[in-house]
């Protein structure tokens, strides 16, 4: 039986491998959470799963495995950061936090229920961002700001039914 750990870590970069299939890079950047922050706006409606979006089916799994990869980019964004997690704990897949050099603590996958649940005003994005300033120097990406504009990735299919 894997760890949480372990099922943290698979399941980052099986969100990465599906969408590289479709031609996109989730590549561990703050900036990338912009896709994420996508694919809630084109699958979530008023705390809901649109009907065949990338929410419609597994809720849950899809929560933990952004989650996952939230926090997965925040640790390889901000070295000396590290899980902490707890395999006895019922609650771990939800309870799992990052604990940042200066003793910071944050739950991606708490963050991430919220941004299903309340939409963009819990962006992933501006969290993964903010979290992270200080220790990167890296400007706000100004195109954030497009996404609820429709300003989606073209490609020969909806990029969200990568699953």
């Amino acid at each position: 039986m894997a760890t949480l750990l372990e099922d943290i870590k698979t399941s980052s970069e099986w969100l990465t491998s599906k969408f590289e299939s479709e031609g996109l890079k989730l590549d561990y950047t703050i900036r990338s959470l912009i896709y994420i922050d996508t694919l809630f706006n084109i699958g979530v409606k008023d705390g809901k799963p649109i009907k065949n979006g990338a929410f419609a089916k597994d809720l849950g799994s899809m929560i933990f495995t952004i989650g996952a990869y939230t926090g997965q980019t925040i640790i390889k964004t901000v070295p000396g950061s590290v899980w902490v997690t707890d395999d006895n704990d019922p609650n771990g897949e939800i309870t799992a936090a990052i604990k940042l050099p200066d003793e910071t603590i944050m739950w991606p996958m708490q963050r991430v229920m919220k941004r299903f649940k309340n939409g963009s005003e819990d962006s992933i994005y501006n969290y993964g961002h903010y979290i992270t300033k200080d220790y990167t120097n890296e400007p706000f990406d100004e195109s954030y700001w497009n996404i609820d504009k429709g300003d989606h990735h073209p490609t020969s299919k909806p990029w969200w039914k990568i699953w």
